[in-house]
């Protein structure tokens, strides 16, 4: 009997650290569950502090984009005037001043955001041929319902662009207008000259289609559209990116 005593206790002492074993697993798991809500509202307050400046700057850019379509090439005159080392950018100083002499109608604080944007450098001059081709080219993807307004079929690979120099968007911003005023015929001559439906034209083709609405490209601006446009070296290019970039 004694033996039988002596091991009821010990059967207790082992059945108790148990109880106390399960008990301490609330204490966990809710310290956990603390732990994890604690982050949880602080995520969602850092997206949109970092995310604010971005959609600010595109309403800005809109309410440019629809001031800037009758005058930016007298804006991208004066600009060119003063950059005399033709480095594609200009003092902010200059670029207040032309932004008032053209009449953007932008309120201080929009005015410090665009040229906060466009100090590419850091060194206080604004980079002009940046912000007129964001403001005139659309070479960002748009929203479908853009697309599907203007009748342009999206690409099924999304285009590996090449680089945006200075060169490439003096050359489509000169070619812009004539663009603008006949690139619905000109999209059906495209698609006449891409029998395989592709989308994609054969260079001779391509600089034939536009010698046929009597745009003319030196082959320094041939060479600067091809070099964003065809990245690969394919000697092809995709029509339809192309003409996307000048409708609004």
């Amino acid at each position: 009997t004694s033996s039988a005593t002596s091991t009821k206790p010990a059967t207790r002492a082992v059945q108790e650290p148990r109880v106390s074993s399960q008990s301490e697993h609330p204490k966990t798991l809710s310290s956990l569950a603390g732990q994890k809500s604690i982050p949880a509202p602080s995520r969602p307050q850092t997206t949109t502090t970092c995310a604010a400046p971005i959609l600010n700057c595109g309403t800005i850019e809109n309410k440019i984009r629809k001031n800037i379509q009758h005058c930016w090439r007298g804006i991208l005159k004066v600009c060119q005037e003063k950059d005399v080392s033709k480095l594609g950018e200009i003092p902010v100083s200059d670029f207040l001043d032309i932004a008032e002499k053209f009449n953007l109608d932008l309120s201080e604080g929009e005015i410090n955001q665009i040229t906060t944007k466009y100090d590419l450098k850091k060194n206080g001059r604004f980079a002009y041929y940046d912000f007129l081709q964001s403001c005139v080219l659309l070479l960002k993807p748009q929203e479908s319902s853009l697309l599907q307004r203007v009748i342009i079929q999206k690409p099924q690979k999304p285009m590996s662009p090449g680089p945006q120099t200075t060169s490439f968007f003096s050359t489509m911003l000169r070619i812009q207008p004539q663009i603008l005023h006949c690139w619905r015929p000109m999209k059906r001559t495209f698609k006449s000259y891409d029998e395989s439906h592709t989308g994609l034209l054969d260079i001779a083709d391509f600089i034939q289609v536009l010698h046929g609405y009597n745009i003319d490209l030196t082959e320094e601006e041939l060479f600067n559209i091809l070099e964003y446009y065809d990245k690969i070296l394919s000697s092809k290019i995709s029509y339809n990116d192309f003409l996307r970039a000048f409708i609004q």
